[in-house]
């Protein structure tokens, strides 16, 4: 069984690098990561340890809808969204995609790839990596999370980051913590994801400022915590208007703060 650790989340936005001065106000580092081979995007990324907020953008919405990007990929998603910003999806890590790839064919899920990819850096080095995109054919509606493998291990792949200015170390930075995801049916999706990924369930509780029951999956890098309406609030919306999404990201730092950033729910938890 391949394990998974919680990669990146992906934040549409129409101009990523006006990310980079709003957040430097919230004491948190970003920085321009560089474009994409082969299609009209870019990104600015902005990193806790190594997981990440990859802040994604276009220069050309007409070229990215009339390219092929091939089954459930993430581009898709942001044009099914008609570019609406915000979150999108999120992406997990593992050291062995094929067999990541072998485990949801035999969990009976849709799999294409593993693709490879690759992106320039400012300073011209590319940096490549591989992905692998998962179809959910059951009823949830929930699209699955892809799947990442870098070319490089996490040890290798942190020093690099620390040496380009992209990963700091200091005190004040806040930590990853987890990530809200808006769901029609609680129970269903923590059994069914828990066993696609092998991850343990915490005990459910009750959100009064979401208005919703929620339940955590524990994830290395991140946890995935899952929510249930139970009255008109903030997920009661998400549903209505986007559908079953992620909608919030969770940092520790040392200040309580929330904030809405570019059509996505940021709260940064005291430490």
């Amino acid at each position: 069984m391949p394990s998974f650790t919680f990669d990146h989340i992906v934040h549409y936005t129409e101009d990523p690098h006006k990310v980079i001065p709003f957040l430097k106000e919230k004491g948190i580092h970003a920085v321009v990561g560089g474009e994409h081979r082969r299609r009209p995007t870019h990104n600015v990324l902005s990193y806790f340890d190594l997981s990440y907020i990859e802040y994604i953008g276009t220069s050309d919405k007409e070229k990215l809808q009339q390219m092929n990007h091939g089954p459930f990929s993430m581009i898709d998603t942001i044009i099914n969204s008609q570019f609406t910003e915000g979150f999108k999806r999120f992406i997990l890590r593992t050291n062995d995609i094929y067999a990541a790839k072998n485990h949801f064919l035999n969990e009976g899920l849709q799999v294409h790839g593993p693709v490879s990819l690759s992106r320039k850096k400012p300073d011209g080095h590319v940096l490549e990596w591989q992905l692998l995109f998962i179809g959910d054919g059951s009823q949830n509606k929930l699209e699955f999370p892809y799947i990442i493998q870098w070319g490089k291990s996490d040890v290798e792949l942190k020093n690099e980051l620390i040496n380009d200015g992209v990963i700091i170390e200091r005190n004040s930075q806040p930590q990853f913590s987890h990530i809200h995801i808006a769901v029609s049916d609680l129970s269903a999706i923590i059994k069914r994801w828990s066993r696609l990924l092998h991850l343990e369930i915490n005990e459910p509780y009750i959100d009064n400022e979401l208005q919703a029951k929620c339940q955590s999956l524990q994830l290395d890098g991140g946890n995935l915590t899952f929510c249930q309406p139970t009255g008109m609030g903030v997920v009661k919306n998400i549903l209505k208007n986007s559908g079953e999404k992620p909608f919030q990201v969770n940092l520790i730092g040392e200040a309580k703060e929330e904030f809405i950033l570019f059509g996505g729910r940021y709260s940064i938890l005291k430490n």
